[in-house]
């Protein structure tokens, strides 16, 4: 009877224990993240634009949209006007369209804020893993080599890089992407110091892990919403900094671009011509918002200590 008893209670407990298995599922990191990302609609929102930003930027550069930039439109310095979609920003000095110039701007700006961060995040990621995993004379270098970086004024050293590869869209991929990576070498240095020693990365030592595998297989993908979060910033910085570099003759040449289209406007407005200025303008204000809200909300989304 008690044996009989006793492969029941076994048997009950086998079949909870399946039952719970089979129903219970485990969230990870990155559709927590997602859910907790839903119920936040102004970040959703945000998202929404970086899509439809992203969207315009790879029509253009495909050819399906405003590829005439410099197709003349209408008469010199037509005011917006509702009459054609061409003619709904105005049009600048030569009659060309306003709108399509800024569409042409977006390609510019989300191709530069991508391209600078693909090459920067696997800089910063890399140094900032290396010097925190092995610690000793290789961490002193890494932070002997991103405060060097780092002391240096920011723009003064984004045009020293742009003078010494030329004028161009490369020169600005790389000049941004060369020095934009050193805030998230620091957090990716900081975030290996403390994971280095956990027992999760001791364990995989004990069973004879390898130092990349430890690095990348194991600490990587739990420091991973660090990277996520400092791409949005990045984006968001690169656009900045591309305006600026434009707007003082150093970035795009032959193209137009947001900070192009800026410079141009200085002369306009003294003849009432504010409408390139607008154009250029609010079109950067709306990504730079969105990319600024988004990496505020991701950064709740994804870190596992904010509930």
């Amino acid at each position: 009877m008690t044996t009989k008893t006793s492969d029941q209670n076994r048997n009950g407990v086998a079949g909870f224990g399946a039952f719970v298995s089979s129903h219970v599922v485990g969230k990870g990191l990155l559709r927590d993240a997602w859910i907790r990302l839903q119920r936040d609609k102004i970040a959703l929102l945000c998202i929404g634009i970086v899509a439809l930003y992203a969207a315009v930027a790879l029509m253009v550069q495909m050819g399906w949209l405003a590829t005439p930039w410099d197709e003349v439109v209408s008469g010199a310095y037509q005011p917006p006007s509702f009459a054609s979609y061409k003619t709904i920003l105005g049009t600048d000095i030569f009659g060309r369209s306003v709108f399509f110039k800024v569409l042409q701007g977006t390609r510019i700006a989300m191709s530069v804020g991508l391209v600078s961060s693909l090459i920067s995040i696997p800089i910063g990621v890399c140094l900032g893993a290396i010097g925190g995993y092995f610690g000793g004379w290789v961490d002193d270098l890494v932070v002997w080599v991103y405060t060097t970086v780092s002391s240096i004024p920011n723009i003064m050293l984004l045009i020293a890089i742009a003078f010494l590869l030329g004028k161009g869209l490369p020169a600005i991929y790389v000049a941004l992407g060369a020095t934009s990576w050193v805030s998230l070498a620091r957090i990716m240095r900081g975030e290996f110091i403390k994971h280095k020693s956990r027992d999760y990365v001791v364990a995989a030592e004990s069973i004879g892990a390898s130092h990349r595998s430890r690095i990348f297989r194991h600490i990587l993908p739990n420091v991973s919403h660090f990277i996520i979060i400092n791409l949005s910033i990045q984006f968001m910085t690169a656009i900045k900094a591309e305006v600026i570099l434009s707007f003082l003759g150093l970035g795009v040449q032959g193209q137009p671009s947001w900070g192009v289209m800026i410079d141009d406007a200085k002369l306009e407005l003294s003849r009432g011509v504010w409408w390139q200025l607008a154009g250029a303008t609010v079109a950067m204000f709306f990504v730079v918002l969105a990319f600024n809200i988004l990496g505020d909300s991701l950064r709740d989304a994804l870190d596992p200590k904010i509930k």
